[in-house]
C-alpha cells in the first residue's frame, strides 16, 4: 500500500454528537463474555448473572450479646422483690456474641443484668422474653434470597455479603478489551530523549486509565508511524484481539491523516466529524464487527471524544448505565461566545464567592491539557445557542466534588509562582482548602474583586506619577468598596534574556535598536505597565519594539518563549528566568500585594491564608526560589 493512493479528505461532517453516538451503539452487537473470578478480587466488577444465596446468614440461632442463654419462660417470675436463681448447665449456659444458642434455650440475658452468686448459680431480677438478644437463622440473608441482580457493580460491602453467603467464586462480565493505537511520526515513547519536533506519547496512558476507570481492559499498542500499511496492519490486528478499537490522531483532514481512508477500505465508516468543539474531527466506524473510534491528536479533544463514544460502548458491553455528573447552576463571570450549529464544551473554573457560584471560562484551545486538569466543570453550550452574556445563569457539569469547589479560595490577577506554593501549603495545613488561580493580569484581577468574582487578587501596578505600587489604582477603580490591600511580596522584575545575553541587552533602548524579538505580557498586566513606563522614560513608542503585540499570560510563558529564540527578550520576574535557565538583568524592585474584600480578609479563610503566608514552612519554600522576600507581618496598606 502506498501513501499516494490516499487523497487528502478536506470535508468533515457536522453530524450531531448524540446521533453519532446512537449510530455506533446500534452497530455494537458483541455478546458480552462471562468469566468466573474469586469474590475477593471482584471489586468494581459487574455481575453476569443473578446471584442467589446458597445458605442463610446466620445459618444458626446466634447470640447477639455476651451473657447467658436461658429458657425465657423460666424467668417470668423474676422481680427485684422476688429474684430467680438459675443453675448453670441445667437452667442457663454462658454465651458470647456470635455463639450458637443450644437447645432448649430461647433467650439471652445480657451479662450486665446477671448477678453471680457462686460458680454454678446466678441471680436475675428481670424476666426475659422469648428470642430476646438472639439473631435468628436468616436474620441477615435467607437461603435462596436474591443478593444482587445481573448488571450490578460490586462495592466493598457487597463482597462481604457474598463471602458471608459462601459465594467465594462468582460469574462476572469479562472486561471489554479496548486496544489503543497511538499514531504519529512525531511521537516518542515515555522517557525517550526529546529532539525539536518530537513529543512524548502520553495520550495512550491517559486513554488506558480512562478505560480502566470505566471498567474496560486497556491494551496500549506501541506507537505506529504515519504510514498507511502500518496503520492498516495495526487496525486489523486490533480487530482480531479486542472488542473496541481506539486510534489516536490521523482523524482530521491533514495530508497525513490516513485513518478514515483505511477504515473505509477494510471496514465501514459511520461518521467523520461531529458538530462539537473541541472534538469535531472524530471517526466512528467498524472493522470486522468491532467498533473503531478515531480520536483527534489534541488531548482535550481526544479526552472528550473518548467520553462521548468509548465510555458508552464499554457501559453497553458491561450492561450498566452511563454515569452522570452532578450539575450546578452558576453565574457566568465572563461573556461566552459560541457558534450556531455545534455544541461547545467550555472548561470552567468555579468559585463560591459572596454566597453564589461564579464560573469563568478557561482557555478553549484543544491542546491545552492543563485547562482540562484545572477545570472544575464543563459548560455545554447547545448548538442552537450563540453564547451567554456576563451575569447570565447557566448549568455546568461538575468535574470536582461540590464541597471541594465551595471550600476553594478563588484567586485572580497577576501570575506569580508563589501562588501555587501557597495553595500547596494551605492544603497541607487544611486538607479541604486550596487556591484556584486564574492568571489574567493585575487589572483584570482588580475587576474580578470589583464584580465579586474572586476572593483574592494579586496585583503589582506601578503608578507612573507617584512611583507607588497599587494604591492609586485601588482607590480609583474600587472607590467606595470596602477592600483590603495586604502586603505580600517584594520581588525583582528584569530582563529575561537568552543564556549569555548574546545581543548584549542592557536597557529598553537596546531592545528597540538591536533587533530583539520582544515577548510582551497582556494588557492590564503589571509587567506590561512597567514596560510601557520604561518606553515612556526612554522617549520610545511601542511601534519601535518588534513583538510588542505578542502577548503571554504568565512569566513562565515569557521565559519559555525566550528560551526557544536566541534573539528574544522579555520582561518578567527572576524565578521565571531561573526556572528556564536564562539570564536575568534586574530592572526594578516591585511590590506584589494581595487585594481582597474586607469580609474575606476577616473571615476564617482569610485568617488562615495570612497564617500560612507567614509560616516558616512557606517562607522556606519561597526562599528556595530566589528573587523574593515575603513581607513581614504588616497592617494592610492605607487607602485613605
Amino acid at each position: 500500500m502506498k501513501q499516494q493512493n490516499y487523497k487528502r479528505k478536506i470535508y468533515l461532517e457536522d453530524k450531531p454528537r448524540i446521533e453519532a453516538k446512537e449510530e455506533i451503539l446500534n452497530g455494537f452487537r458483541l455478546i458480552p463474555q462471562i468469566e468466573s473470578i474469586p469474590t475477593a478480587e471482584a471489586l468494581g466488577r459487574v455481575t453476569a448473572e443473578v446471584l442467589i444465596a446458597p445458605v442463610s446468614t446466620p445459618h444458626y440461632h446466634a447470640s447477639a450479646m455476651d451473657g447467658i442463654a436461658v429458657v425465657a419462660e423460666s424467668t417470668y417470675n423474676a422481680h427485684e422483690q422476688h429474684p430467680v436463681y438459675l443453675k448453670q448447665g441445667e437452667e442457663f449456659t454462658y454465651v458470647d456474641t456470635g455463639n450458637a444458642i443450644p437447645a432448649p434455650f430461647n433467650a439471652v440475658i445480657m451479662i450486665e443484668h446477671v448477678h453471680v452468686v457462686d460458680d454454678d448459680t446466678i441471680e436475675i431480677i428481670e424476666p426475659a422474653t422469648p428470642w430476646q438478644h438472639i439473631r435468628p437463622i436468616g436474620e441477615d440473608i435467607v437461603q435462596e434470597e436474591m443478593l444482587f441482580p445481573q448488571g450490578h457493580v460490586l462495592r466493598p460491602a457487597d463482597l462481604g455479603v457474598l463471602l458471608a453467603s459462601r459465594l467465594t467464586v462468582i460469574p462476572v462480565v469479562k472486561k471489554p478489551v479496548v486496544t489503543i493505537i497511538p499514531t504519529g511520526n512525531e511521537l516518542v515513547e515515555i522517557g525517550a530523549e526529546l529532539a525539536p519536533g518530537k513529543i512524548t506519547e502520553f495520550n495512550g496512558t491517559v486513554f488506558a486509565n480512562f478505560v480502566k476507570e470505566w471498567g474496560g481492559e486497556p491494551n496500549l499498542h506501541a506507537i505506529v508511524k504515519d504510514e498507511p500499511d502500518k496503520i492498516k496492519e495495526a487496525l486489523l490486528q486490533a480487530a482480531d484481539h479486542s472488542d473496541i478499537i481506539v486510534i489516536n490522531a490521523g482523524s482530521s483532514a491533514g495530508r497525513k491523516d490516513f485513518t478514515v481512508h483505511i477504515i473505509e477500505e477494510i471496514g465501514e465508516v459511520f461518521t467523520h466529524g461531529v458538530a462539537a468543539r473541541p472534538g469535531k474531527p472524530v471517526i466512528l466506524g467498524k472493522i470486522n464487527e468491532k467498533i473503531v473510534v478515531g480520536v483527534p491528536g489534541y488531548p482535550v479533544s481526544a479526552y472528550l471524544a473518548l467520553e462521548w463514544f468509548v465510555r458508552p460502548l464499554i457501559c453497553k458491553y458491561l450492561g450498566i448505565p452511563e454515569p452522570k455528573r452532578q450539575k450546578l447552576s452558576v453565574t457566568l463571570g465572563r461573556r461566552i461566545v459560541s457558534s450556531m450549529g455545534a455544541e461547545d464544551f467550555v472548561r470552567m473554573n468555579i468559585g463560591y464567592v459572596n454566597g453564589q457560584f461564579v464560573a469563568n471560562p478557561l482557555t478553549r484551545a484543544a491542546g491545552v491539557t492543563m485547562s482540562y486538569v484545572r477545570a472544575d466543570g464543563l459548560l455545554i453550550v447547545p448548538p442552537n445557542v450563540i453564547g451567554y452574556e456576563q451575569g447570565d445563569e447557566a448549568e455546568v457539569e461538575l468535574l470536582r466534588p461540590l464541597e471541594e469547589i465551595k471550600q476553594a479560595i478563588v484567586f485572580s490577577g497577576s501570575h506569580d509562582l508563589t501562588i501555587d506554593l501557597l495553595s500547596s501549603e494551605l492544603k497541607r495545613v487544611r486538607t479541604e482548602m486550596k487556591i484556584v488561580s486564574s492568571h489574567v493580569g493585575s487589572m483584570a484581577g482588580m475587576m474580578a474583586i470589583r464584580k465579586g468574582e474572586a476572593h483574592v487578587a494579586g496585583i503589582h501596578l506601578l503608578d507612573p506619577e507617584t512611583k507607588q505600587y497599587n494604591i492609586s489604582y485601588v482607590k480609583r477603580i474600587l472607590d467606595g468598596q470596602d477592600v483590603v490591600l495586604y502586603p505580600f511580596l517584594k520581588r525583582k522584575q528584569g530582563w529575561i534574556l537568552p543564556k549569555g545575553n548574546p545581543l548584549g541587552i542592557q536597557s529598553v533602548v537596546d531592545v528597540a535598536e538591536k533587533g530583539v524579538h520582544f515577548v510582551n505580557r497582556q494588557k492590564g498586566a503589571g509587567t506590561r505597565i512597567l514596560f510601557d513606563l520604561l518606553l515612556e522614560e526612554a522617549g520610545l513608542e511601542s511601534e519601535a519594539i518588534a513583538g510588542y503585540e505578542r502577548e503571554m499570560f504568565s512569566h513562565l510563558a515569557v521565559a519559555a518563549e525566550v528560551k526557544g529564540d536566541s534573539c528574544a527578550a522579555g520582561l518578567g520576574i527572576y524565578p521565571a528566568a531561573k526556572a528556564m535557565g536564562l539570564e536575568f538583568l534586574p530592572v526594578a524592585d516591585e511590590e506584589y500585594d494581595l487585594l481582597m474584600t474586607r469580609s474575606f480578609y476577616e473571615s476564617e479563610q482569610g485568617r488562615l491564608l495570612r497564617e500560612v503566608i507567614h509560616s516558616p514552612a512557606f517562607k522556606a519554600q519561597v526562599d528556595k526560589i530566589g528573587g523574593y522576600q515575603v513581607v513581614e507581618y504588616a497592617e494592610p496598606k492605607s487607602l485613605d
